[in-house]
């Protein structure tokens, strides 16, 4: 039997976040929204008009196998702006596959394309399936690390030194979880770079894209898709960027069609299909006619609450620390103690909730892998601005008692 390790992320969300009266930021999802309100940000005009949320005459059979070719097409539209404007053709729906959720993506390109004897590099810290599915299928796995000094951005001259004879595939995440940090287009091209050099597949987790509210426009990077390497695969969903995690709708994509196939081949054996009423919900979210709206509502609520959050850090800059996010839902915080020494942030997570009813994860043990990011916790901060202000009032009186 395949030993594997617990996920420490879920484990610690599965047996916190229902507490009464919790006060919940460590969810990475921006604030859900409701199918009604999903409903009223259709638009018409210059941007098309969208079909019902759902159809109700449709049968409810398995519906198409790899994903309706109207919600493929939606999601081939989030990456064509990007096509254009580079050397790369528009991405077509056969490129894509529907998925439950971007978990289960992630999974199946593992599952499809790593095997016991292969070269896994993974950037760290990362959310955890990316380096330990690997190892569960008898991969060798070498973290990529990342650095506060560094503002989190990876150092591709490292990553050169961690290839190795076997290596198969260069595992990236960008907007990265849990820092919130994002990998400029140099940085990408780099990595694609030695990708190229040594005929490596680049996988990139992209489900914080395109959440990108801490950049100007120019600085906004590329998909790995839109850098004109073929063997590039990426995944994303529904659940982060788009605040929509109840529909369980994620994707992998590829111009490899090779890689498609491997994946289709793999799936049969997991998931015949996703539900149709989940992939008519989606279809409409990513549809022109709402997709600009719901990504507007998101990054104006993760600016808001983000300058919530950056005030706080500010406040108390004698008990925590950080690099401000530039994207993404997520924040990586260290809390000290007077003498400067970190919290032990498990305990302190424990009893910050026990005490003030304030949920986020201890970084330490759902991301540390050894002893890294002892005293860190994560924040996830896109909740409802509500719930977050409420909470780092919790925290600043908590801070007062218990930390100076």
């Amino acid at each position: 039997m395949v030993k594997i390790p617990a996920f420490e992320v879920e484990q610690w969300m599965d047996a916190y976040e229902n507490t009464p009266g919790v006060l919940n930021i460590a969810e990475t999802c921006a604030s859900s929204i409701s199918i009604s309100q999903l409903a009223e940000l259709h638009g018409n005009g210059e941007n098309g008009s969208a079909p019902p949320i759902v159809d109700f005459s449709r049968p409810m059979t398995y519906g198409a196998i790899r994903g309706s070719d109207e919600l493929r097409r939606n999601i081939a539209a989030l990456y064509s702006d990007e096509s254009r404007a580079g050397d790369t053709d528009d991405l077509s729906r056969e490129d894509i596959i529907v998925t439950q959720g971007a978990i289960a993506a992630n999974h199946l390109v593992f599952y499809a394309l790593i095997g016991p004897g292969d070269h896994v590099v993974c950037v760290f810290p990362t959310y955890q399936q990316l380096y330990t599915i690997p190892e569960t299928l008898g991969a060798e796995v070498s973290l990529w690390k990342l650095r506060a000094e560094d503002q989190y951005v990876p150092d591709v001259a490292e990553l050169e030194k961690l290839i190795k004879r076997n290596t198969k595939m260069i595992v990236i995440n960008n907007p990265n979880n849990p820092t919130g940090a994002t990998a400029p287009k140099a940085v990408l091209a780099k990595v694609i770079e030695i990708a190229r050099k040594h005929d490596l597949i680049v996988f990139s987790d992209e489900v914080y894209r395109p959440l990108f509210h801490g950049l100007a426009e120019s600085e906004i990077p590329p998909s790995a898709l839109s850098l004109g390497y073929q063997k590039a695969v990426v995944t994303s969903s529904m659940s982060k960027a788009w605040a929509l995690a109840g529909i369980r709708i994620g994707w992998a994509a590829s111009r490899d069609r090779d890689i498609i196939e491997q994946l289709a081949v793999a799936r049969d054996y997991t998931t015949i299909s996703v539900s149709q009423l989940d992939d008519q919900v989606a279809r409409f979210a990513l549809s022109a006619a709402v997709r600009p709206a719901l990504l507007g509502r998101n990054i104006a609520l993760a600016r808001t609450n983000l300058a919530l959050l950056e005030k706080f850090v500010q406040d108390h800059a004698d008990a925590c620390s950080w690099v401000k996010p530039t994207a993404g839902t997520t924040a990586l915080v260290r809390f000290s103690r007077k003498d400067g020494q970190p919290v032990d942030d498990e305990a302190f997570c424990k009893d910050v909730l026990d005490k003030t009813k304030v949920m986020f994860l201890p970084a330490g043990r759902c991301f540390g892998h050894g002893n890294a990011f002892q005293g860190y916790v994560r924040i996830g901060y896109v909740s409802e601005t509500h719930v977050l202000r409420k909470a780092l009032d919790n925290l600043s009186v908590y801070i007062a008692e218990n930390l100076n």
